[in-house]
C-alpha cells in the first residue's frame, strides 16, 4: 500500500534530518538533489522542520542568486543537551555535548576505594550537574552511561556484580532521580566497540571483536553490524575465561585464575617487572600497564643518537616483554577467534592503544600460527576514550530518535 500523506511527510522529514546530521548545513536545493524530492515538497518539509524548532538558517551558500535556495539550513544544535559518563572503579568522567555532538564541557572526579556509597554517588551526580551548568544546559535530554559489569538485556539495568563498588548501581538510580533526563546504561566494553566501529579502528568492519585491555579485561562482539550481548548480558566476560599459564581456575565470583590473571593491568605490570621494566610516567587514571607498554614500544624505536639511545639490555628487555605479552594476549584472542571467526580483533583500551601496531602485529603473527581461521589484529585508535565516545554516540542516537520522530497532529 502507498504511504498516507502524513506518513510520507514523516519519512521525508526524517530523511532530511539525517542528511543534515551527516552532511552538515545544506541548502534547499541540495536537499532536493540528495533526497530526490520535488522542490515544493522540500519547501514544505523545510517549513515544517523550522516551525518545529528542529532546523534553522545558519548562513548562506556561495551562490550568485540570493533567495530561499541559497539559505543554508542546519539542525538546531542546542535543541537538546546530552551527557556521557565513563564510570570506573576509581572515578567518573563526564562530557556534555549538544545535539550535534559538539563538546561543551568535560570533567572528572576520582573516587577513593574507602569512600562510602552515599558520598561516592553524591560526588558523581554533582559532577554531572556542574558540567551541565558549565555547558549552559538548563536540562539534559539523554545521559549515556558506560560502566563495568553486566547490563540486564531485558531491563537495561546494571546488575549486581562481585568485585564492583556498590555505588555503581546506586549511581544510575540517583541520576534518574536527580536529572530530568533519559538515562541509558551500557557495558563499557560494548560502548568502546561501538565507538571503534563508528570512529576508530573498525570503521570498515561489520563483524569484529574488541579485546578490552585496561585496568581489567573484557571483550565486545559485533556480528553483522549488531552488538551481541548474550542471554544475560554477559557476552565478552573474557576475564573469566580459563586459560593455561595461571595457578588456579576462575570461579563464579572471582576471575582470578582466568584470562584476567594474564592480561589485567596488575598482571602486565608484574610481567614487565620480570623483564626489568619500570613505568616512569603514568597519567592520572591511566593503567600502569599502558604506561609500561608505551615505554617498551618507545624503547624499541628510540633515537639512535649515543646520548639518547637505550642500552642493548634495555632494548632487549622491552622486546622480550612485548613478545611475552603478545603470547598472553594471543591465548585469549585465539579462543574468541575459534568460536566466532570474527575476521578482525581490535586490541582496545589504554593498553591496546599504547601497544599500537607493534603489539598488534605480534599478536597477529601468533594467531596465524595458532588458528586456521584468517584474522587481522588492529590496535585501537581511541584507547580508553572510546567508552566516553561510545556513551555519547548512544545518547545522541537516542535523543535524535526521540526528537526526529514524527509527531501526531
Amino acid at each position: 500500500m502507498p504511504a498516507s500523506p502524513s506518513t510520507a511527510r514523516a519519512i521525508n522529514d526524517r530523511v532530511a534530518l539525517r542528511l543534515l546530521q551527516q552532511e552538515g548545513p545544506l541548502t534547499a536545493g541540495q536537499l532536493k538533489q540528495l533526497t530526490g524530492l520535488s522542490r515544493p515538497t522540500v519547501a514544505d518539509l523545510v517549513e515544517r522542520l523550522t516551525v518545529a524548532g528542529l532546523i534553522e538558517v545558519v548562513g548562506e551558500s556561495g551562490e550568485q542568486r540570493r533567495g530561499p535556495n541559497a539559505r543554508l539550513y542546519g539542525i538546531v544544535a542546542d535543541r537538546a543537551h546530552l551527557a556521557a559518563l565513563d564510570v570506573r572503579t576509581e572515578g567518573v568522567s563526564v562530557v556534555v555535548c549538544d545535539l550535534l555532538g559538539r563538546e561543551l564541557a568535560r570533567a572528572s572526579v576520582p573516587i577513593a576505594d574507602d569512600t562510602g556509597t552515599g558520598p561516592a554517588v553524591e560526588q558523581a551526580v554533582t559532577l554531572v550537574e556542574r558540567a551541565a551548568k558549565e555547558a549552559g544546559a538548563e536540562r539534559l535530554h539523554t545521559v549515556g552511561v558506560g560502566a563495568p559489569g553486566l547490563i540486564d538485556p531485558a531491563t537495561g539495568e546494571l546488575r549486581d556484580s562481585s568485585g564492583l563498588p556498590e555505588w555503581h548501581r546506586r549511581l544510575v538510580a540517583a541520576l534518574q532521580e536527580r536529572l530530568p533526563a533519559r538515562v541509558i546504561v551500557e557495558n563499557e566494553t560494548n560502548l568502546a566497540a561501538l565507538a571503534e566501529q563508528r570512529d576508530g579502528a573498525a570503521r570498515d568492519r561489520d563483524t569484529f571483536v574488541l579485546l578490552w585491555l585496561g585496568h581489567g579485561t573484557g571483550a565486545a562482539v559485533v556480528l553483522d553490524g549488531r552488538l551481541r550481548r548474550g542471554a544475560s548480558g554477559g557476552t565478552g566476560e573474557i576475564g573469566f575465561l580459563p586459560v593455561p599459564g595461571t595457578s588456579t581456575l576462575p570461579s563464579a565470583t572471582d576471575c582470578e585464575g582466568g584470562f584476567h590473571s594474564l592480561a589485567g593491568s596488575a598482571a602486565i605490570a608484574e610481567l614487565a617487572a620480570g623483564h626489568g621494566l619500570v613505568a616512569t610516567a603514568v597519567s592520572p587514571g591511566e593503567p600502569e600497564a599502558a604506561a609500561l607498554v608505551r615505554q617498551a614500544v618507545a624503547t624499541l624505536f628510540s633515537s639512535p643518537s649515543p646520548s639518547s639511545s637505550p642500552s642493548p639490555s634495555a632494548s632487549s628487555g622491552a622486546d622480550r616483554f612485548l613478545s611475552a605479552l603478545a603470547d598472553r594476549l594471543a591465548i585469549g584472542a585465539a579462543s574468541v577467534v575459534a568460536v566466532l571467526d570474527p575476521g578482525c580483533v581490535v586490541l582496545g583500551g589504554e593498553v591496546g592503544q599504547a601497544g599500537g601496531e607493534v603489539l598488534a602485529t605480534r599478536v597477529g603473527e601468533r594467531l596465524t600460527r595458532m588458528s586456521p581461521l584468517p584474522v587481522e589484529v588492529r590496535a585501537s585508535t581511541l584507547g580508553g576514550g572510546a567508552v566516553l565516545r561510545g556513551a555519547l554516540l548512544t545518547a545522541r542516537e537516542s535523543a535524535q530518535d526521540d526528537l526526529f520522530a514524527p509527531r501526531s497532529r
